[in-house]
């Protein structure tokens, strides 16, 4: 006989207070929960690939990271229940992650394991949770914190963080400006001050408590706001998606139009081979149209000077507004060959320009190297026509992890969906042998 769900939570409940963790009640668990198996999920896929809906209604889920024996840990934006971050387990195998327990009493965007410890960054730190054998958190209650007074006004205070192997991490920091200008003018400051607490990644010890800036190496600095960031194991750096800056023409009608603010400038991927990486916000900015990089109107451009003849030119570039909210460079062997090491980007926004937007993009690597054109992996993560919308859009997707087998899971921070992507080969019309 089946118990009632008010006893299931009760018992939850009781577990949760023994263990530091605040289970979260079946109201709140995601409706696949009762369902034996995790339900479809609608999206575009390559032939082969197909996705599901592993969890469902977590809140404003924007990163995750995977324990090895399949943990999920997820980060909220806003907090759920007094509570920052998720973690969920599939404890019945059939793939819906049915288990809920909540702990962590900030909100935030990065999340790692690395090294037997979780990272979890707020919008002005990060805290690290020590792991037991099975990557599962010890003393929910009890975080050090590593990182604190980082800055976080107005917009943009997502704090995105990686790991490298030599126990540094790097947390980035946005801008709260669009662009660094004079008071009550168009004119940009020379140079600009925001560069010495935002507008940058800062790297970090992970081993000591309560650092500050003052600690930090400022390892790249003029990126306007990086979320998607990932360590690349293979060329061994550090490699960031730039929200490019919003509209020209409202303060520069002269030079650009309202159709010049829809497609410029470009999203781009930087590669930071080391501290110092200038990739030249609020100086200059990249067209991906010209495939040049553009002296800013707030330094004495018109949309056709270039400039930042000394800065990074990014590794790749895509189309305006998209908003690149999640990067990860794939390892696993479930996936096509033409996947390995390659960059997966999780794009937040919509594309005037492509009349596209809301969806998983694919950049092949080959040694180190973009080695073709990006293409859209997974679609219609939006839910409607976007070129003449219907209804609201149903899921943003943000935050991206690869699973124990080499499966891709996203994050979606709109509707707290969590979708698990897989591959099985097609089949093939080969005679049998006789």
């Amino acid at each position: 006989m089946k118990k009632p769900l008010f006893w299931v939570g009760c018992l939850l409940a009781t577990l949760g207070t023994a263990t530091g963790f605040t289970a979260l009640q079946p109201s709140f668990l995601p409706k696949t929960t009762l369902q034996n198996l995790p339900p479809k999920a609608d999206l575009k896929l390559a032939p082969g690939f197909s996705a599901t809906i592993v969890a469902d209604d977590l809140g404003a889920a924007r990163q995750l990271a995977i324990s090895k024996t399949g943990d999920f840990y997820v980060k909220l934006a806003k907090l759920k229940d007094g509570k920052g971050i998720i973690r969920l387990r599939d404890t019945d195998k059939n793939g819906s992650l049915e288990k809920q327990a909540a702990f962590g009493d900030y909100p935030g965007t990065g999340i790692a394991i690395k090294n037997g410890f979780l990272y979890s960054a707020s919008n002005t730190g990060v805290y690290r949770y020590q792991l037991n054998a099975k990557e599962e958190v010890m003393r929910p209650e009890q975080p050090e914190e590593i990182v604190k007074g980082l800055v976080a006004k107005t917009r943009d205070v997502s704090k995105s963080i990686t790991l490298d192997n030599k126990g540094n991490i790097y947390v980035t920091v946005g801008s709260y400006s669009e662009a660094c200008r004079e008071e009550g003018s168009g004119k940009g400051i020379m140079p600009c001050p925001l560069l010495d607490s935002v507008g940058g990644i800062w790297q970090f010890k992970t081993n000591k408590k309560g650092q500050r800036y003052g600690d930090a190496v400022r390892y790249g600095t003029g990126l306007k706001n990086v979320v998607g960031l990932d360590w690349n194991n293979q060329t061994n750096t550090l490699f960031a998606m730039q929200h490019g800056r919003g509209q020209f023409h409202d303060m520069f009608p002269q030079y650009y139009t309202p159709q010049h603010s829809m497609e410029l400038p470009a999203e781009t991927m930087y590669e930071l081979k080391g501290p110092g990486a200038d990739a030249g916000w609020p100086y200059v900015y990249y067209d991906h149209k010209q495939k040049k990089k553009m002296l800013a109107p707030e330094y004495g451009g018109d949309g056709k000077k270039t400039g930042g003849e000394k800065v990074l030119d990014p590794v790749v570039a895509f189309p305006a507004h998209l908003g690149p909210n999640g990067l990860l460079f794939y390892t696993g062997t479930m996936f096509p060959e033409k996947y390995r090491n390659g960059a997966f980007i999780a794009f937040h926004g919509k594309s005037s320009e492509l009349q596209k937007g809301y969806l998983i993009a694919f950049v092949p690597f080959k040694n180190g190297k973009p080695s073709g054109e990006w293409e859209i992996f997974a679609d219609n993560f939006a839910g409607v026509d976007l070129v003449q919308p219907t209804g609201p859009i149903q899921h943003r997707p943000c935050g991206l992890a690869q699973g124990p087998d080499g499966s891709l899971y996203v994050a979606d921070d709109l509707k707290g969906t969590i979708f698990r992507i897989a591959y099985t080969p097609t089949k093939t019309n080969t005679a049998k042998k006789k």
